[in-house]
């Protein structure tokens, strides 16, 4: 039996730098694993299968990322495997919870079934899945360029982060799909990055679309330097001490949901 963290992440920055001919966006981003997320248990069973549990509201069993992952790997005939979640990074966040959960499935199977495959094999499986799964298979904070999938570790200065979550779902084809999207953003070397300051190109178009993650924006940015995540909803500011931060998040209570996270620079599935 595994039971282990499924992390959360947040995108540090979100840079779209242009497009393919095949309609993917290149990008350049930070990866920054967090020390919050998803509780996950994988133990084997005498009835072949995957049996995950519960189910996820909206979402059938066979469209799920963690069935999905599990069904990649050559599990043995004669028996089976229990999937059981306790879902707390909320969908349609930015927060990469179908991706982490669906690398940490990858991982748990190869490791409870003696599978074998290597890192690379699984984050190659991983792509597959999804642009973000590769950075959860590898376990590591990174740099990410291409579509996502050319990944750097990063060692990342540890911070304390205040994340609101606005009361929207945000879709992330809308926003990548949107003509205002601006997708030739130059590229910034790593020492750039840490030098500042950075945006999310996203940022804009869904800050127009969603007036839930503007205000909370907004709300942050009077406390520290707010900036979302991913495609959205969820907003986020960094702090060097804790106590700073949970000050942040319970000021932020009674107005929003809020939570506080540490960040961290690598994570094994255990």
């Amino acid at each position: 039996m595994i039971e282990t963290l499924s992390p959360a992440k947040l995108n540090l920055f979100l840079h779209v730098t242009g497009q393919r001919n095949n309609g993917y966006h290149e990008l350049q981003t930070a990866f920054q694993l967090l020390d919050w997320g998803d509780r996950m248990r994988f133990e084997i069973t005498d009835t072949p299968g995957i049996h995950l549990s519960p189910s996820m509201k909206g979402v059938p069993n066979d469209d799920n990322l963690i069935v999905r992952a599990a069904s990649t790997l050559s599990l043995p005939d004669d028996c089976g495997v229990a999937i059981s979640i306790d879902k707390v990074i909320p969908m349609g966040g930015g927060l990469g919870g179908g991706s982490s959960n669906a690398a940490v499935t990858l991982l748990a199977l190869n490791t409870l079934f003696d599978l074998g495959y290597s890192v690379d094999e699984l984050a190659i499986k991983g792509a597959d899945l999804g642009a973000d799964v590769p950075v959860f298979v590898r376990g590591t904070s990174a740099w990410a360029e291409g579509i996502g999938e050319e990944l750097t570790p990063l060692e990342l200065p540890a911070r304390w982060f205040v994340i609101i979550y606005p009361d929207c779902h945000v879709s992330t084809q809308e926003i990548f799909g949107a003509p205002e999207l601006t997708r030739n953003t130059p590229p910034i070397t790593v020492s750039a990055f840490f030098e500042g300051p950075v945006r999310n190109d996203l940022q804009p178009v869904v800050e127009s679309r969603y007036e839930q993650v503007r205000a909370a924006i907004t709300w942050l940015s009077g406390h520290g330097s707010a900036m979302m995540t991913g495609s959205g909803a969820c907003v986020f500011a960094g702090f060097d001490l804790q106590a700073e931060a949970q000050r942040v998040a319970a000021a932020a209570e009674g107005k929003f949901k809020v939570f506080v996270a540490k960040g961290i620079n690598r994570f094994t599935v255990v």
